[in-house]
């Protein structure tokens, strides 16, 4: 499995491809969650080189894992208050 992601306004929109079979695409809103069932063939992704692109990721969870971070890979890291 492997998921592209391109995030432009509002919207998100991710790339799959589950055993080296094209899912399709599919476009949530940047706030939101991608399912399996949300991917659709006939549409086609955007060109990598666009600016919008994010990046490619391992599992359609971690896709959802940063959406639900807000754009950040990686929590902040631990910081104590004194």
């Amino acid at each position: 499995m492997g998921f592209a992601l391109w995030m432009t306004g509002d919207e998100a929109l991710a790339a799959g491809t589950h055993e080296y079979r094209p899912m399709g695409c599919a476009v949530v809103a940047r706030n939101g969650q991608f399912r399996p069932r949300d991917f659709r063939r006939d549409r086609q992704a955007p060109d990598r080189r666009a600016h919008s692109f994010v990046g490619l990721f391992g599992s359609l969870e971690e896709v959802n894992v940063y959406l639900r971070r807000g754009g950040r890979k990686h929590p902040e890291p631990y910081r104590a208050i004194i």
